[in-house]
């Protein structure tokens, strides 16, 4: 038993014991893989157009469990057609009272489904639920604090005095029939209630953030002890399931891979070549507009390191005559995306009549597609569209090829923690995002052999002064970009 102030207090139970009153469950995440991470549905993050749907996603798989964000549109039919294994209904911008404002559906919270009610979330449960929802003038905004009450199931192993992270205007004056309130903050008397037997809990504040100094935990608890659920959701289950997919997808054909060098493809390459070993074929085009070095590190880790067969195409002449007299950023995006895929035809081509000439058949490429990057291009069931996507969509209609995107339900934190189990260097797996028009876009101006030259000696300096990737893990952009005036 921990002693100590009431201040710093955490609940007096012996480990592995549960508050009294909660559902029996996992006192601490189960980490083994004897269940398949697909054998139970997936935790659905709805989403009421809060900022955070895809952190509240992240912070589920940080957990162990699978999740998808999909739209509060949706019907409870539809979501419980999913077979959720619990449901987490987000925070948003609106009021419960304002008109057209987003609702929830009764009906789910009667399926029998745990779900968990956040900020808008919270009060849209609690309005459906019979509680009572209202604008009491005051606000909370950013570190409040908050006390949560002994006995508590969501808070359970916590201090009963901590600092969350508020953001609200409405609030719930009154629990619905049948839950308990569970925490409180000077202004919100019910900042959080839970009905145990109904498997339903909710709070007013962002757990999914930093700035809530036990939110995490309070997720884990919902997750694991609430709705039971095992931490499947691991880098070796993810690799041996999409593995076992890519077999099944592809037999005995071949495979091409479009290897840029970057992460997305490099992970996408080797979780393929994993599967299907020399099936897969990977072209690199060497535009000129790759950083200092960047080829010789490609056919080296790859070919070399990785065994992964790579063939590399040189058409540095091509993309500098396409960019000749072209000055504009957007003129220059397009013509070396135009010539780029032109390149890459031309190349697969020529893999195409040498595995023919073996008696193999190409049908499949394979693409990097990440989960954000179809949530934002609004092509998945998640928020509304943000921002077009160049691999989300498909192919053009001319490329006669089957899509195999290994990554596509993955964020970026777990592609990298993916490639490290892969055995991907860590300085291809740490390295900073780079765009795909390469140093063409960071020279201002006409676009020549002379510009690349010295702004890539410039970038391979400013590289060489930055913390190594093992020793920081940093993975933000740092850019260095090349007037006209800076060449002799």
């Amino acid at each position: 038993m921990v002693l100590g102030n009431a201040k710093g207090r955490r609940r007096g139970r012996p480990a592995g014991r549960k508050a009294a009153g909660c559902r029996p469950g996992y006192s601490v995440p189960v980490t083994t893989s004897q269940t398949s991470s697909s054998a139970v549905g997936p935790v659905l993050v709805v989403d009421f157009g809060a900022q955070y749907a895809q952190l509240i996603a992240r912070r589920v798989r940080e957990a162990g469990v699978y999740s998808e964000i999909v739209p509060h549109s949706m019907d409870a039919a539809a979501m419980l057609d999913k077979q959720p294994s619990a449901i987490i209904l987000s925070g948003g911008p609106s009021s419960v009272y304002a008109d057209g404002a987003p609702s929830v559906d009764p009906a789910l919270f009667d399926a029998g489904v745990p779900v968990l009610g956040i900020c808008y979330g919270f009060q849209a449960m609690a309005q459906a639920l019979g509680g009572t929802v209202g604008r009491t003038g005051t606000r909370e905004y950013g570190h409040t604090p908050a006390r949560v009450e002994e006995g508590s199931c969501l808070f359970d192993g916590t201090p009963d005095d901590q600092v969350v992270w508020m953001s609200h205007g409405d609030a719930v004056q009154a629990a619905p029939e049948g839950f308990t309130v569970t925490a409180s903050t000077s202004q919100t008397p019910v900042a959080a209630f839970e009905n145990p037997g109904r498997r339903l809990y909710g709070l007013q504040w962002h757990p999914e953030v930093l700035h809530s100094e036990h939110g995490q935990a309070a997720l884990v608890n919902f997750l694991h002890k609430e709705a039971g659920l095992a931490a499947t959701w691991t880098p070796d289950n993810i690799i041996d399931e999409q593995a076992a997919r890519i077999r099944e997808q592809v037999g005995d054909a071949h495979v091409i891979c479009g290897l840029s060098g970057g992460v997305d493809s490099s992970v996408a390459a080797a979780l393929v070549h994993r599967a299907i070993g020399d099936q897969l074929t990977c072209i690199f085009v060497d535009h000129g507009l790759l950083r200092a070095g960047e080829r010789e590190q490609v056919e080296h880790d790859y070919a070399e390191g990785m065994g992964i067969r790579v063939i590399t195409v040189d058409e540095t002449e091509r993309f500098l005559n396409a960019l000749a007299g072209v000055t504009e950023p957007e003129a220059k995006r397009k013509i070396i995306g135009r010539e780029f895929i032109r390149s890459f035809e031309a190349a697969q081509r020529r893999v195409i009549e040498t595995v023919g000439a073996e008696g193999g058949e190409i049908r499949f490429l394979v693409q990097g597609t990440l989960y954000p990057d179809v949530v934002e291009s609004g092509g998945g069931e998640g928020a509304a569209n943000i921002k077009s996507h160049h691999n989300v969509g498909g192919l053009p209609e001319d490329l006669d090829f089957e899509l195999i995107e290994p990554l596509r339900e993955l964020f970026k934190d777990e592609v990298r923690a993916i490639g490290r189990e892969l055995g991907v260097p860590e300085k291809i797996v740490a390295r900073q995002p780079f765009p795909g028009p390469g140093l063409g876009i960071r020279v201002i101006g006409e676009v020549t052999a002379e510009n690349l030259r010295v702004l890539r000696a410039a970038d391979a300096i400013a590289r060489e002064s930055s913390p190594p990737p093992g020793s920081t893990r940093r993975s933000g952009s740092a850019r260095w970009c090349c007037w006209p005036t800076c060449a002799p």
